[in-house]
């Protein structure tokens, strides 16, 4: 009989005028509501279905006093039946999706119908359809968008519920995002769901492919909310969070990632450098505990590099523009020794000091791994090289090698870096199957600009004797992108200079490099010449670089990176006794190269770092703790170099507290006769003010008489009168400077 009588008002429901539905359907609502109450299986999926039919009919006439709150709540609950029987149970929460897909097309579109986006309700909906996501076979999106489904994979429930909070998602405006993304971050926190990370990130992908694409920066600012209030959970979560993170600002490309841009990066650098401290205590409360210390640093190391793939994927949808922006904006957080606020003293604060410096080196160069520009000039501002170079000479190895590979993931721009990977002297250039463009005129002023920077740091870069093998393999790549990429026939000069240079830096071993630190320089240099000299296609410089090699094949294949740049280097201690002929020697370069056209006054002149106008004292043990400098030019012999030194000046409190009060005093000074210059020419009668005036004109018509009479006077002759061409003497009219005016007529 209740079949029966709800077939009749089914039919009765869709008989119906529209001007008269809203007679007949609060009767109607009643009957289903009675059916979703009973106990009976069947009688609920009854109820469903007939709300599933009314939902599916379109209303002219808004009802005001309708309420769905019943059905929300009801839906809600038999989505997370738990049914003994498997078939019943599956309907069950089956019939539960369908009615809450029509609680969602009869009021999502109608804003005099309830507010479906209000928090109390999407709290009970949304989780109920992540529960069935949760408990199908394989919790994977399986397109970018809806697609039909077979019959078979409309019986599931998790097909069903992924229909329906696509559905849900794609009717989303502006202001409902917020309510519809903050119930599945409660719902994953809730079931411990970030850590497996695969139900996260698959909730994730079928939200940023379902909403709006201009909407996307919306989910990706909850989502770094959500990391901020989780800033002190486990590192296996906050490690869930941000990779989901990274897989919705990849699919976000295709949309926005927001207005602030450098917010989502100050946010995960935040979160980055709380890492650290995580990892330097062993505790999230700093109360660090022994026995748990070793699994915090493991798991925070985890996290950090989530973040660091985060930021590189975040870069990567980014215009050159802001990319350029990023990288300043990251490179600023570096503590230097140059910057000192940002530099902590003791032990623990060199520990920290050190992790953060690499972490966000490895963030930099996740972000310049993808960047690409075509105007080095405007991309690199003069700022963010000086911090980035002067981090090159720190002593720390691990430092050094990450400026070089971010150095040289910006330089090339044609895909040559892993052509360059191992040292070694072919004889043959072309195999490597080279991309070369003619140097640009950005490029050149570039070069012009920020050159003999760079050749400074790589030439002090080459003296630092805790180099390894991945060190001189980054200065060899270096050098020869930025030969194939920016150089031209001055830069290659400079270049070829600054490689004979470093070779005299082995030679003469004033600053006491290790056997191996010598022989992978004198490599270096033989494997950069010998590529250098098939670049520049001058037979007489191949010629001599190719003698030189192999006499070193001959007497001292030490010197070549075939014998050095293994695993199991073999080396010479008797490096001090090296015949002239294993050497490259600039006067025989200079000229072979001058009769090619080559300058070769600058290729005959030593090369000797310069310190740049753009240099920050303090970046290394060679160059002090800032301050101020003295410059001495010393002459030794034939070769000028710079001394730097140290003018030391105690600065006290009581000195800065008389700063001030000295200039405070001498502005108060200033003020009062300021006043008292406007109060006189206000107040004082006009005679007073015109012999004021006069006076000072009588005092500078005599100082101007004096001047012109010094200038002007012609020299006296020997007999001590001024005599004309024919020996007459000359009178002399009064000059105009000399006549004397009346007052009132000078100013």
């Amino acid at each position: 009989y209740v079949c029966i009588a709800m077939e009749a008002l089914d039919q009765l429901l869709m008989a119906c005028h529209c001007q008269s539905i809203n007679l007949f359907v609060e009767s109607f609502l009643k009957m289903v509501a009675k059916l979703l109450e009973s106990e009976k299986p069947n009688l609920q999926i009854l109820g469903t279905n007939s709300f599933v039919k009314f939902a599916n009919i379109e209303e002219d006439t808004p009802s005001y006093h309708r309420s769905y709150d019943f059905f929300v709540s009801r839906f809600s609950e038999m989505c997370h039946s738990s049914h003994d029987d498997l078939d019943v149970r599956t309907k069950i929460r089956m019939s539960g999706i369908k009615g809450l897909q029509g609680v969602v097309r009869k009021t999502v579109n109608d804003e005099l119908q309830a507010n479906i986006w209000d928090p109390q309700h999407m709290d009970k909906i949304v989780p109920s359809l992540l529960f069935n996501l949760q408990h199908g076979e394989e919790a994977e999106s399986r397109s970018p968008s809806p697609l039909q489904a077979t019959e078979k994979e409309k019986e599931s429930p998790t097909e069903l519920a992924e229909r329906c909070l696509r559905e849900l998602l794609g009717r989303a405006a502006y202001g409902n995002i917020k309510n519809a993304i903050k119930p599945v971050l409660i719902h994953l926190d809730n079931h411990s769901l970030w850590e497996p990370k695969i139900f996260a990130t698959c909730c994730f992908r079928i939200i940023m492919y379902s909403i709006q694409p201009q909407h996307s920066h919306l989910v990706i600012q909850q989502l770094l909310g959500h990391l901020d209030a989780n800033s002190k959970s486990a590192a296996t979560v906050r490690a869930g969070i941000v990779e989901v993170l990274s897989e919705a600002a990849v699919i976000a490309a295709s949309g926005s990632v927001g207005p602030t841009v450098l917010e989502v990066f100050n946010t995960l650098l935040r979160q980055l450098r709380l890492s650290i401290d995580y990892a330097l205590t062993g505790s999230y409360d700093c109360a660090a505990g022994v026995s748990t210390k070793i699994i915090k640093e493991h798991e925070e190391r985890m996290f950090q590099e989530a973040v660091i793939k985060t930021i590189g994927s975040f870069a990567s949808t980014l215009p050159t523009y802001q990319q350029s922006e990023v990288m300043v904006f990251i490179m600023n957080k570096v503590p230097l020794p140059s910057s000192q606020p940002s530099i902590e003293a003791g032990k623990a604060g060199e520990n920290r000091n050190r992790l953060t410096q690499i972490m966000l080196l490895k963030s930099l160069l996740q972000v310049s791994t993808g960047f690409q520009c075509s105007n080095m000039l405007t991309a690199l501002p003069s700022a963010f090289l000086d911090r980035l170079l002067s981090a090159a000479l720190m002593e720390d190895a691990e430092i050094r090698l990450f400026v070089l590979e971010i150095l040289i993931s910006f330089i090339d721009r044609h895909g040559n870096r892993q052509k360059f990977s191992t040292i070694s002297t072919i004889s043959d250039i072309s195999v490597l199957k080279l991309k070369v463009d003619k140097c640009s005129r950005q490029d050149t002023v570039f070069m012009k600009k920020h050159g003999q920077h760079l050749y400074r740091h790589i030439y002090l870069i080459c003296k630092e004797e805790s180099n390894m093998q991945a060190h001189y393999e980054a200065l060899y790549s270096m050098l020869m992108l930025i030969s194939i990429e920016l150089a031209n026939e001055e830069v290659m000069v400079d270049l070829i200079r600054l490689v004979l240079a470093v070779q005299e830096i082995a030679q003469i071993n004033e600053d006491n490099l290790t056997a191996y630190n010598r022989c992978a320089l004198f490599a270096l240099g033989a494997a950069y010449l010998n590529l250098i000299s098939q670049l520049t296609t001058v037979p007489t410089f191949c010629q001599h670089i190719h003698e030189v090699i192999q006499m070193r094949q001959k007497e001292a294949p030490y010197l070549l990176p075939e014998d050095v740049f293994v695993e199991r280097p073999r080396l010479s201690k008797s490096l001090d006794r090296l015949g002239p002929e294993v050497f490259f020697w600039q006067s025989k370069i200079s000229e072979v190269l001058g009769g090619s056209g080559y300058n070769s006054d600058r290729l005959s002149t030593p090369y000797i770092p310069q310190l740049t106008g753009t240099q920050h004292p303090g970046t290394s043990r060679r160059t002090g703790r800032g301050g101020n400098w003295s410059l001495a030019l010393h002459s030794y012999g034939s070769v000028k170099f710079l001394c730097y030194m140290w003018a030391s000046e105690e600065i006290t409190y009581e000195t800065l507290k008389k700063a001030i009060v000295d200039s405070v005093a001498v502005e108060e000074q200033e003020r009062e006769r300021r006043r008292q210059v406007v109060e006189k020419f206000q107040k004082a009668p006009f005679e007073e003010i015109a012999a004021h005036c006069g006076a000072r004109a009588t005092l500078l018509q005599s100082k101007l008489n004096q001047i012109f009479e010094i200038t002007i006077r012609p020299p006296p002759s020997p007999s001590g009168t001024i005599t004309a061409a024919y020996g007459q003497p000359q009178n002399h009219s009064i000059p105009v400077y000399e006549m004397k005016f009346p007052d009132l007529c000078v100013y």
